[in-house]
């Protein structure tokens, strides 16, 4: 059983840049490839970024390549998304997710591939 809870979500001006965390609970943190996707009103959750604990290979979604940064700290438990030049699009709620297996690069993208999830932290980003 893994436990996520996300925070360093805010309000900032675009341009601008935001870090957000993700803590988890549990021995096994390691094992477990992360995710962060974000939700809009009345849209589905989309894949942002992602990283694996087999290879520390990184994936990101094409609208922030390049703007936006995920890692990890095993020995903290966490893991962090770096977002830099946010643009008013970026406003979402984001979401960070945990799964636990050996080809995570297949689906990586994929919301329903992943076992468990944070509660979400608002990010707003202002015009």
């Amino acid at each position: 059983q893994v436990q996520l809870v996300e925070s360093g979500g805010g309000l900032v001006q675009a341009g601008g840049s935001l870090r957000l965390s993700c803590a988890a609970s549990g021995r096994t943190f390691s094992a477990y490839s992360m995710g962060w996707f974000r939700q809009t009103p009345g849209k589905e959750r989309e894949f942002v970024a992602g990283i694996s604990w087999i290879s520390g290979r990184t994936y990101y979604a094409d609208s922030v390549k390049g703007r936006f940064t995920i890692s990890r700290d095993n020995a903290k438990n966490s893991v962090y998304l770096q977002m830099n030049s946010l643009k008013p699009e970026d406003t979402a709620v984001y979401y960070c997710a945990a799964v636990k297996a050996s080809d995570y690069y297949n689906y990586y993208d994929q919301q329903a591939r992943y076992d468990y999830w944070g509660q979400g932290t608002q990010v707003t980003v202002s015009s």
